[in-house]
């Protein structure tokens, strides 16, 4: 049953619609490949597998009976454990909650449901999603399945690693400076960063912010979008919520690469990037540049970034978990002390003016695409670290001045609001897989993820840029140590979806 593992999630739905494909079958497979896999990387932390075998009959008996499916039907989803789930526990990587088993499923889950995906188990992240590492005191850390001595990232490293290693065809992210493309660049898979309220949050402790979201994971742009399908649709318990159709995801619009004017940019003008992943980024842009109608080499003006960001960020914090962090200190990680405490050297006039500044740096960026349709540039400013450090503290020697400042190309693009996916572009200069995110025009997800699509497409048949895959026999025979440092077997080389 295994290679059923390698087909696209699309090519799984239509399999299940033809009656080719049982959702019991898809959903034993999974199963059996979390139960080989999973020790090795720890990208799953909460299964019920009993629930999922009783949805997978039910989504069984469906199409028998001929009823009409929904988009994910019979689809195992993997969610990040930072979304409440019915019945499954839900921890929040944290302490505070390591029993915690929610009574109903939150807004984007219970779409998910809805739309026939079988929610199989939790991914795991660092508490309350404060980390570029997936780490924590309740699970432990997720490590990375092509050398499982380094890092997956974070925060959505468990959702990464499940698809990386083909323990499910789609899994959940959350995004506020890199948690979701991040992990998929380290991971070799495909995270799709929605703009604020494509992906409705509720419920929300800061809704108003557009900083935070949650968004799709798969191995694919199309599987991806799939997804986004499920996700999207207003509500009014989000303020920021879009009134989106499902239909320009679930299927998406074909694009020409050679009428699209793209830009590149190693570091976003700002960003800290170590020399080898500038020099990497710079080969894959001239093998790329040809596909476009035109390139060129600039960026939106950023220069504010780490000011605005780092401020906000830190008012997100001290009120979404000041409170937390004065009653509970002592069972609280680090990660999040340090974050909510760092709003006490930030007054009401810096967060006034730094609302002010993101104003400016985002009218400054529709100029910019007035003048280009894409924006394309490295994912993560390093390659992969040791799993045991919690950030990356240096680049190139260089001390990095907060633990999240090597996130700077993500988090400048966060503070745009444009939607941006990462799709992954060959092996990079270590060896292990390479990202490259691509920000789409304002509000146009759809667009964005139609490009990734077609992008992805392309790069398939281009030498070394098509998607890596992890040695799923050395991680399930115990063999991890032979795969740090070392190429991956296999790069993606057929046409399952874009």
């Amino acid at each position: 049953m295994s290679e059923l593992l390698d087909h696209s999630a699309l090519e799984l739905r239509r399999m299940i619609g033809h009656k080719s494909l049982s959702p019991v079958e898809l959903l034993e497979a999974c199963l059996a490949r979390i139960e080989a896999v999973n020790p090795a990387v720890n990208a799953f932390v909460a299964l019920d597998p009993d629930a999922a075998r009783e949805a997978a009959q039910d989504a069984e008996a469906a199409v028998s009976r001929g009823d009409e499916l929904g988009l994910l039907h019979g689809l195992p989803i993997g969610v990040k454990d930072l979304n409440p789930t019915r019945g499954l526990r839900t921890t929040f990587g944290s302490l505070l909650f390591k029993d915690n088993v929610p009574e109903s499923d939150d807004l984007m889950v219970a779409r998910i449901r809805a739309q026939g995906g079988i929610v199989i188990g939790k991914t795991n992240t660092p508490e309350f999603g404060a980390g570029a590492n997936t780490t924590n005191r309740v699970y432990g850390s997720t490590t990375n399945p092509f050398a499982p001595t380094l890092s997956a990232a974070g925060s959505s490293g468990g959702s990464a690693a499940a698809l990386a290693t083909g323990m499910v065809p789609l899994a959940t992210g959350s995004d506020q400076g890199g948690s979701l493309r991040t992990p998929a660049s380290f991971c070799g898979v495909v995270g799709h960063r929605p703009s604020p309220g494509a992906v409705p949050n509720s419920p929300s402790r800061y809704p108003w912010s557009p900083l935070s979201v949650d968004g799709p994971m798969g191995r694919t742009a199309s599987d991806t979008a799939l997804l986004m399908a499920a996700m999207v649709g207003s509500t009014d318990f989000d303020p920021l919520a879009q009134d989106l159709d499902s239909r320009p995801f679930a299927a998406l619009r074909s694009v020409e690469l050679q009428g699209l004017r793209v830009a590149f940019s190693a570091d976003l003008g700002f960003a800290p990037v170590a020399k080898a992943i500038r020099a990497h980024f710079e080969q894959v842009a001239g093998q790329i540049a040809p596909l476009f109608a035109s390139t060129s080499w600039r960026e939106p003006d950023l220069s504010d970034a780490h000011w605005i960001f780092e401020t906000l960020r830190a008012m997100g914090f001290a009120a979404s978990y000041g409170d937390a962090v004065r009653d509970h200190r002592n069972r609280l990680g680090p990660n999040v002390i340090a974050n909510a405490g760092s709003a006490a050297s930030v007054n009401l006039a810096d967060y006034g003016k730094a609302h002010a500044a993101q104003g400016e740096l985002y009218r400054r960026c529709q100029s910019f695409f007035q003048e280009v349709d894409l924006l394309i540039c490295p994912a993560a400013s390093t390659t992969p670290y040791p799993v045991e450090d919690v950030t990356v503290s240096a680049i190139d020697d260089e001390p990095m001045p907060t633990y999240i400042t090597w996130l700077a190309l993500a988090y400048g693009i966060t503070l745009t609001t444009h939607p941006t996916t990462v799709i992954p572009c060959g092996l990079g200069p270590t060896g292990l897989p390479f990202g490259i995110q691509i920000v789409g025009r304002n509000r146009d997800d759809a667009g964005t993820l139609a490009a990734a699509a077609a992008l992805s497409r392309a790069l398939k048949g281009m030498d070394g840029l098509a998607r890596p895959r992890p040695d799923i026999e050395a991680l399930a025979s115990g063999r991890v140590e032979t795969l740090a440092g070392r190429v991956p077997a296999t790069l993606e080389a057929h046409a399952n979806g874009g």
